[in-house]
């Protein structure tokens, strides 16, 4: 995919690394106005998004800006800006390892979750090319995102023109850091470093208590519940809250001056200085709250817990 949401070790990796450089996409008239879009896996993700705004096709709009390549993104169930690829993933052509085989996965078999997937943490598979269903139409999906929300000037479920939903996010995303820029020592990250915590009733009920103890009774947690009962709450308030300022690093690297969930390297940063920074965020979070923070990024040869 890129490499964008890799986290690998300072000795390298002792194995071979397929660089997918498979090009291709084809649209095809679905039912109800619906249209599905085949897009190998060597194409750029955000080049896809752009097209199928550009063609009227609704359900991607809010994943603009997001670096890497169309077969990584059922592997992390890419999202953000209140939308999932997991909503629109139809099926997945995959080359099962174990089998030797090729094989269509579809959207159930996919076993899709916060941030995870049939695919992530094994390399059976090999992502090749995915179908994603779409909407043919002039606006975008319900905007579910609150922030994004107030950028565009709607109510929360209110619907803009696409091309409007997509500079709002590139704009959003720029502001954060999140949009590649050579010139912007903030973009050279992995992204968000941490997913945001999901956590049983007790749990969140205890990081209340843990809130209020350090901050104030007055002072709430985000909290949002999740279909299946638990709360899902910000890793961002979290780690700010607990006295990690955007900027802060002892070392080469540093969280970004923009965005507190996403750790960068300046300039002359190795993995392993990477990973002290991490932990010291997660343990100074865990201090605080009770709340330990898992990693977003794919770690390969090292682990957050090592």
């Amino acid at each position: 995919g890129g490499g964008s949401n890799l986290v690998v070790s300072d000795a390298g990796f002792p194995g071979t690394v397929v660089h997918v450089a498979s090009e291709g996409i084809d649209l095809r008239a679905g039912a109800n106005g619906t249209v599905r879009v085949r897009a190998s896996a060597g194409v750029e993700w955000d080049a896809l998004v752009a097209r199928c705004v550009a063609e009227g096709l609704s359900g991607v709009e809010c994943l603009s800006g997001i670096p890497g390549r169309v077969g990584s993104t059922p592997i992390q169930n890419v999202g953000a800006y209140g939308q999932d690829v997991s909503e629109t993933v139809v099926e997945v052509l995959v080359h099962d390892r174990a089998a030797g085989a090729m094989r269509v996965l579809g959207n159930a078999d996919c076993a899709f979750s916060y941030r995870d997937s049939a695919f992530k943490g094994t390399d059976r598979y090999v992502v090749c090319e995915v179908v994603f269903e779409l909407t043919r139409s002039d606006l975008s999906r319900p905007v579910r995102y609150a922030e994004l929300a107030r950028t565009l000037g709607v109510e929360p479920g209110g619907r803009v023109p696409l091309a409007d939903a997509r500079a709002a996010v590139l704009r959003l995303r720029r502001g954060k850091g999140m949009v590649l820029d050579p010139a912007d020592p903030d973009t050279r990250s992995a992204g968000s470093f941490f997913t945001n915590p999901l956590l049983d009733p007790d749990a969140f009920t205890e990081l209340r208590k843990r809130v209020a103890e350090r901050l104030g009774p007055d002072v709430e947690p985000p909290g949002y519940p999740e279909p299946d009962g638990r709360v899902k709450t910000s890793a961002a308030w979290l780690i700010d809250r607990a006295g990690f300022a955007k900027g802060h690093g002892t070392g080469p690297a540093r969280i970004s001056s923009k965005h507190t969930l996403a750790l960068t390297n300046p300039g002359g940063a190795s993995t392993a200085d990477l990973l002290a920074l991490a932990r010291e965020v997660r343990a100074g979070v865990a201090e605080a709250f009770g709340v330990t923070l898992v990693n977003e990024p794919v770690m390969v040869g090292v682990a957050l817990d090592g």
